[in-house]
């Protein structure tokens, strides 16, 4: 079946696009391939005794976590995040975001069954950065990203990879009940619906999974930080987006751009030592060189959270009724989808 399906998608993106994009699909799948013929059961790598006791553990309590992702979160109930793969590298894959030099809005890259997204993905650092090189060739602002988690949105039983480990227990457990939302419901070429619909089953269903245990809600402090610290990404966004559309003097604009950067630099530093009492949770991030290709991940996963929970609570926090209505809002044309998303989230705020 795999073999089917692949072929099936380089076709069908060589159709599309020619050459370049057969060689970027036959990458894909490729790499997809090779990821899924490494894996092994969880209930096998858990009695290897080669494995080590943390992972043992943690693969313990992400069954425990997989388990209720379907028994409670109605979430699908197959067989994605029951194996487990250990990687050679430390991201699974590398999302390559572009934008052009003066514009906030990314290069979008569209494929069959995932529809446009802003940003190609590589199972291969080194392909990832000789396509960054390429876009940066003709002048394009490009950043790099390690991407932790895998998805074939439900075509594959994707399984748990050794870069899901990294963080705590609630962040793998986030990250199933992330992933398997997508499974859930994908809306090909909104990729904000997608990530904010995930995101919010992420949170929602990591506070019913704590909660179930016995064990105190999620800290919020964290969450209200980044919450925080993206509203003042996107206000930098608007302030470029206005800067770009100013003038049409590329030294103006050049200049403009680097004291948006260090303003953005100064309101963050304020914020950091004032605040949040010195808690440099973003330091690294803000220190490496900025572009506008950094800035674009900002909003894909949270624009319309609260217009999701808005809506889980107009379903009567019933999980199967909330998809429903999500599988619903995302059949509406685009215009009144985001007609409805903003009227649910000014239903949210207002409460």
């Amino acid at each position: 079946m795999w073999v089917s399906r692949a072929v099936l998608a380089i076709l069908l993106v060589a159709t599309l696009g020619g050459c370049s994009s057969l060689r970027y699909a036959a990458h894909v799948a490729r790499g997809e391939a090779g990821l899924l013929a490494q894996r092994k059961s969880i209930e096998r790598v858990v009695a290897d005794p080669r494995t080590d006791a943390r992972t043992r553990t943690r693969l313990r309590e992400a069954q425990a976590a997989r388990a209720f992702a379907s028994d409670h979160l109605a979430l699908p109930r197959n067989r994605s995040y029951t194996q487990f793969v250990a990687l050679d590298r430390p991201y699974v894959s590398w999302s390559v975001f572009a934008t052009p030099e003066f514009s906030v809005d990314p290069i979008v890259h569209c494929f069959p069954f995932a529809g446009c997204v802003a940003y190609r993905g590589w199972f291969d650092r080194a392909r990832a950065e000789r396509d960054a090189a390429q876009l940066a060739k003709r002048g394009d602002d490009v950043s790099i990203e390690g991407v932790a988690a895998f998805s074939t949105l439900g075509w594959f039983a994707d399984p748990i990879v050794s870069s899901m480990l990294r963080g705590d227990a609630d962040s793998l457990d986030g990250v199933i009940f992330h992933e398997l939302a997508h499974q859930q419901f994908y809306l090909a070429g909104d990729t904000a619906f997608n990530e904010s619909y995930a995101s919010f089953v992420e949170r929602e269903g990591l506070r019913e999974w704590r909660l179930s245990r016995g064990e105190a809600a999620p800290d919020t402090q964290g969450d209200e930080r980044d919450a925080q610290f993206a509203r003042l990404v996107l206000d930098l966004r608007e302030r470029l987006r206005a800067l770009y559309a100013s003038t049409r003097d590329v030294e103006a604009l050049r200049a403009g751009k680097v004291r948006e950067f260090d303003a953005f630099r100064a309101r963050y530093a304020t914020l950091r030592d004032g605040e949040w009492h010195g808690e440099a949770r973003y330091d690294a991030w803000v220190a490496r060189p900025l572009d506008n290709a950094r800035l674009v991940p900002f909003g894909l996963y949270d624009t319309w959270v609260p217009a999701f929970a808005a809506l889980f609570e107009q379903a009567g926090k019933d999980w199967p009724r909330f998809h429903a209505l999500v599988r619903e809002l995302g059949g509406s044309p685009e215009a009144e989808r985001a007609r409805r998303l903003a009227a649910l989230s000014e239903q949210k705020a207002s409460h």
